[in-house]
């Protein structure tokens, strides 16, 4: 197994780690007065204090444009309604709403989209079948 690691820029790390910790649930890991370190659903992501990137709606998908470049993780879709669920107790200002796309084709996929307190877009994804998520 191989975990995946992203460095990105965030203008507050106290605001961040209320959200990336307190909202999406990933524990903490090593840390300075810079920069943070997270478990991001298994997966190793370190904000450092700085100018986020610059993104923009540009990703056409299944007639929505995305936030582009953005990050995110699959989930096993009981995961991810669960997910979604305290993302929407928490209030979070959706990009994209909690919805289902490719119904009944391969690759079908619950989806949301939404921006952490510095503006970086996220994307979760959801699978019934994990098996699916590099079908054609």
């Amino acid at each position: 197994m191989s975990v995946f690691h992203l460095a990105f820029n965030v203008t507050d790390l106290e605001k961040s780690r209320a959200f990336y910790h307190d909202i999406l649930g990933c524990a903490e890991g090593r840390s300075t007065d810079t920069w943070v370190d997270f478990n991001f659903f298994g997966h190793q992501i370190s904000l450092h204090l700085g100018k986020p990137f610059q993104t923009e709606n540009s990703g056409q998908v299944a007639g929505h444009l995305v936030p582009m470049p953005h990050l995110g993780v699959v989930l096993p879709l009981e995961e991810w309604r669960s997910l979604s669920a305290r993302l929407q107790a928490a209030g979070i200002d959706f990009v994209l709403e909690p919805s289902t796309r490719f119904a009944g084709e391969a690759g079908e996929q619950s989806t949301m989209f939404f921006r952490d307190p510095s503006g970086n877009p996220i994307e979760i994804k959801g699978f019934a079948d994990m098996a699916q998520v590099f079908e054609k």
